[in-house]
């Protein structure tokens, strides 16, 4: 018998620049965009919007990066603070909380240094209680906004990003035709929530991640051809973006170096917080923080974060590979 449909979640706070009006005359003059971050996902998103049309202007600790997006249009500022200077709206795209702190905070900061009027907007994975300290440290009339990404270097590449955005209603729509030409914009909340939905839909992916990396080797150790396994997977209540996504870059032995186990580990462990206000335990998560600490500890942090079902594969002794064109996320 066949399962019941879903229903399909209510979509209305999603928008997309096709559904966004075009601009009057007199708001057609687009915001000068500062985007602090060029690395793994930051540099699409920002070619994304040069390529829009909109006036940017770059920093990165590394020069190649800045360089990189400069020869497609952008202009280098020089340092986080000078991008922020000359920003009406301010992009981060940094790898870790502790890095967005080291760029933002303080009086030699950039969000000192950012205009009344202008909006910071924080794309990185981060903690909510940081975002919240340093939002209320920002300038009198700098309004923030957070908005963490989802949907990989492909999607960064394509445009077709979720982002989950949290703030203020008329901040958020100031900063729409701009978010709108990274991906779809979901409005979460207020400030803050964005993080939480995002460290949320991390946690139902590292622990979806674990367990098919559990599922194909009961299935391979038990005589059945992996890739039948992994079609009868997607033609199932089993199918999932990570069975779909993901799995390739098991078949093809790079185990997606794109997202380090570095950076899975990272947002595991911002959720330690936000689960402390849950009063029941979490097995499903804990048993995924320590899938990933075990793969962390076998490969090193900067392994691709699929190395969680590669440690099953090693220690079972069995080839999770297979033949096919599959196509590196990053290259997609």
């Amino acid at each position: 018998m066949a399962p019941t449909p879903t229903p399909v979640p209510d979509r209305s706070s999603a928008t997309t620049c096709a559904n966004i009006p075009s601009p009057t005359a007199e708001a057609a003059a687009a915001p000068s965009i500062g985007f602090v971050g060029l690395g793994t996902m930051g540099r699409p998103m920002c070619l994304r919007l040069l390529e829009a049309g909109h006036r940017v202007v770059a920093d990165d600790i590394d020069e190649a990066a800045v360089a990189a997006v400069v020869g497609r249009g952008a202009e280098a500022a020089g340092s986080p603070r000078l991008c922020a200077e000359r920003a009406d709206v301010l992009l981060t795209s940094l790898p870790m909380p502790r890095h967005v702190e080291a760029v933002m905070a303080g009086d030699a900061g950039a969000l000192a240094a950012l205009r009344p009027g202008s909006i910071w907007v924080d794309l990185t994975t981060n903690s909510p209680e940081l975002l919240r300290r340093l939002a209320g440290a920002a300038p009198g009339g700098v309004s923030v906004v957070d908005s963490p990404v989802t949907g990989a270097v492909d999607g960064a590449r394509r445009g077709s990003l979720t982002l989950f955005v949290g703030g203020e209603a008329a901040v958020v729509e100031r900063v729409r035709p701009v978010l709108c030409h990274l991906g779809q914009v979901v409005e979460c909340g207020p400030f803050g929530a964005g993080s939480v939905v995002k460290l949320v839909t991390n946690q139902l992916w590292f622990a979806a991640a674990a367990a098919l990396g559990e599922g194909f080797a009961v299935g391979l150790a038990n005589g059945v051809d992996l890739r039948t396994l992994w079609q009868a997977v997607l033609a199932s209540v089993a199918d999932s973006f990570v069975a779909r996504h993901d799995a390739p870059s098991i078949f093809a032995g790079h185990w997606d170096p794109s997202f380090p186990l570095d950076l899975c580990l990272k947002d595991l462990g911002l959720l330690v917080d936000l689960e402390s206000n849950v009063e029941a335990d979490l097995p499903m998560t804990a048993a995924a923080r320590a899938a990933f600490q075990r793969a962390a500890a076998r490969y090193g942090g900067r392994a691709g974060e699929m190395s969680v079902a590669r440690r099953i594969a090693d220690d079972a002794g069995l080839s999770m590979r297979l033949d096919g064109d599959w196509v590196p996320p990053w290259q997609a």
